[in-house]
């Protein structure tokens, strides 16, 4: 695996690849045509728009859904801050490569590979009360790690973490990001007390405050503030615009990964649809400031991108209409009268 310098992602940042707008207008004047009402199936038919864009072709397809999973641990978690040890970490990974996991049997359901990529386990972040989370190239490698995992010939990306301690992580980054203290973002992640939360926020104040001359820029905000599963992500979401391939966004920890990209360029999360709004609070309010509404809402909080997998069964249903209706001159049906 080749590790990219930091110039080199800040580079990719400001050549972002656009969406291929034949492809996109193609499936907009197919489903003008299919037998039903326009706008009937809702966004069923403007996500098979959004797919043959950033896939770059129509028909879009899906037959090669990819779930990566990135695992990391935290320094930060000396404070306190979470309900489990950091050891789960290596324990959950097991787990997912043993294919016990929730995301397992998701990724499986939809037919989309999967694999979990375990970063330095043994070496945790830095407390980042104390100082910057990682160095900048620590900060390059995992960012590198996330570009080097994503397979171009995948039709659509779901990314998820597991990392104990990581909502912390998440938190901080968004307040950083998007502003506010502690106690606007901070929430139960794996199930900490009210008083678990407020010594979170805390942890989380004292975070922004050590790094207050660091805050104008999203990259140094990831390597001070972050980990190394979340910049892996980020990695991950920006090669994947660059290889053309779309990116469904799972839960809080994952969305505050793409925050540090749409933060740097207001365009990087384009061909990012959110699939879902966890039951952690900062999620919802993290959405809104990205700008996207969420598919589903169904309180999960669990990561390991389990929401955005269980998204897949609408882009497929996207994917099978769109492909596989008649129009009305093939079903020799009448179709809407002019107004």
């Amino acid at each position: 695996m080749t590790a990219m310098p930091m110039q080199a992602f800040r580079d990719q940042l400001t050549g972002l690849t656009d969406i291929n707008q034949a492809a996109a207008d193609a499936a907009i004047a197919r489903d003008a045509v299919l037998t039903k009402p326009a706008g009937a199936l809702g966004q069923l038919e403007t996500l098979a728009v959004w797919l043959s864009g950033w896939q770059g072709q129509h028909p879009p397809r899906y037959a090669k859904p990819q779930v990566i999973i990135f695992a990391g641990n935290h320094g930060v978690c000396d404070q306190g801050v979470s309900a489990f040890p950091q050891e789960v970490t290596a324990q959950m990974v097991a787990n997912f490569k043993s294919g016990g996991a929730a995301i397992n049997q998701l990724a499986l359901a939809f037919g989309a590979s999967f694999t979990v990529e375990a970063l330095d386990l043994d070496n945790p972040t830095a407390d980042f009360t104390a100082g910057p989370a990682m160095t900048e190239s620590e900060t390059a490698a995992a960012l590198s790690a996330g570009w080097n995992a994503v397979d171009e010939t995948s039709d659509i990306l779901v990314v998820g973490e597991m990392g104990i301690g990581n909502t912390t992580v998440a938190a901080a980054l968004s307040a950083a990001l998007f502003g506010g203290g502690g106690a606007d973002w901070a929430g139960p992640g794996t199930g900490v007390s009210s008083d678990g939360v407020k010594r979170k926020a805390q942890v989380i104040d004292a975070g922004l405050k050590r790094h207050k001359d660091n805050l104008a820029d999203p990259l140094e905000i990831l390597r001070c503030l972050g980990g190394r599963e979340i910049a892996a992500m980020a990695g991950a979401i920006l090669a994947a615009r660059q290889k053309h391939v779309p990116v469904l966004l799972d839960g809080f920890v994952a969305s505050a990964a793409a925050a540090v990209l749409y933060k740097a360029s207001g365009r990087a999360l384009d061909h990012c649809v959110a699939a879902h709004v966890s039951a952690e609070p900062g999620h919802r309010r993290l959405l809104d400031a990205l700008d996207k509404e969420p598919l589903l809402s169904l309180g999960m909080r669990l990561g390991e991108g389990s929401g955005a997998a269980l998204a897949l069964a609408i882009i497929k249903a996207a994917v099978v209409t769109h492909n596989g209706m008649a129009s009305f001159a093939d079903a020799g049906v009448s179709g809407e009268k002019p107004a």
